[in-house]
């Protein structure tokens, strides 16, 4: 994996160079990661003029999910424990004959900017803006097999949760059995907090489980995910419990899964992020559901569970191949609950097969 870290941070120094920056400054976490292998917690990624340093409080310790650091890439440690990575590598990059120096300005706080400022005067700072996450957008085989074994894991943890006995436990027991079951079958841990919604609360995104007890006929609504080598992947689905749905579940139901499947035909190499949003939401909006519709239909997953692109009205650009992307498109009807439907899926050519489904679990209405 080093050539392919190497190679991250190549195309990173080239674009820093274009915009007339010697050097970068990678603060945020995740992106730190993408560069070097590794975040360990406040370290800090220095694109020298000279050499690419990890700037550390500590040296990185092998821990489960939080990977290794290049073995290519020295890791520098802070001698006086309580100081600023950040700060030491500002300095660093001066040391090497930087005078500019490109930084992450949506992740650096104003005291911190302040305190770069001040120990390197002699550095022009200018922001490198989002252009880590720009590369991080399309994924390799590699990232790609994180996220399907991520989604194997989910499904495993969902499937077994199906075949146990439901009515009378609580929202919130059920998403700790989840997590746990989750670990069980190999997870760093939840890729995000589980949902479990029941009753009224069902369809509800991101909804926070609480002590409501599932009851027959309860649409109930999950949604987790795993995270599996720090690649995060998404699943949500609605049952119905303990007798046959009612018309109206089956109706609402058959509606979203249609929006949620128009969704999935949309995602094509080339096709505009509003555009797939649009697929989805339209076939809701025909039916009356225009009021109360979530804000996006999807958006893309790895080292974060909410990445770029989003799928929604307002997005800009269009979608390239080998980027994951959730489509999750619900209604909830306040008062009597609702349903919601998520995947993850790879962006893949008609030639390669069209999107590639990483999420398997039914999407059958069951009657649990």
């Amino acid at each position: 994996m080093s050539e392919v870290y190497a190679a991250r941070r190549t195309r990173l120094r080239e674009r820093c160079n274009a915009g007339g920056s010697a050097a970068a400054l990678v603060t945020r976490p995740a992106n730190v990661r993408y560069l070097a292998g590794a975040a360990p917690h406040g370290a800090v990624l220095l694109l020298g003029k000279r050499e690419d340093l990890l700037v550390s409080q500590s040296p990185p310790e092998d821990r489960p999910g939080e990977g290794r650091p290049d073995e290519t890439l020295r890791t520098q440690v802070l001698p006086q424990p309580g100081g600023d990575p950040a700060v030491a590598a500002a300095d660093l990059a001066g040391s090497q004959g930087a005078d500019s120096l490109a930084i992450e300005e949506h992740h650096v706080t104003v005291a911190r900017h302040r305190a770069l400022a001040s120990v390197a005067p002699g550095l022009r700072i200018t922001d490198l803006g989002s252009a880590v996450e720009q590369l991080r957008v399309v994924k390799d085989e590699e990232e790609i097999s994180c996220l399907r074994i991520g989604a194997e894991i989910a499904d495993q943890a969902l499937g077994e949760l199906l075949e146990s006995i439901l009515v009378g436990r609580t929202e919130r027991h059920l998403a700790l059995e989840l997590e746990r079951r989750l670990v069980d079958h190999g997870a760093d841990g939840p890729a995000f907090p589980t949902s479990v919604a029941t009753g009224p609360h069902s369809g509800r995104r991101g909804h926070r489980p609480t002590d409501r007890r599932v009851e027959e006929g309860d649409f109930l609504s999950v949604c987790l995910g795993a995270a599996y080598r720090g690649y995060r992947c998404e699943i949500g689905r609605t049952f119905v419990i303990g007798t046959s749905p009612a018309d109206w579940q089956i109706q609402l139901y058959d509606l979203v899964f249609a929006a949620q499947r128009a969704g999935r035909e949309a995602l094509t190499p080339g096709a505009a992020c509003r555009d797939v949003d649009r697929a989805a939401r339209q076939v809701l909006d025909s039916a009356g559901y225009a009021e109360g519709l979530q804000s996006l239909t999807g958006h893309g997953v790895g080292l974060e569970i909410d990445e770029d692109p989003q799928l929604a009205p307002a997005a800009m650009g269009k979608l390239d191949a080998c980027v994951p992307v959730t489509v999750e498109p619900g209604v909830h009807l306040p008062g009597r609950g609702g349903v919601r439907i998520d995947d993850t899926l790879v962006v893949r050519p008609e030639a390669d097969g069209g999107p590639e489904l990483l999420t398997i679990t039914t999407k059958e209405l069951l009657a649990l």
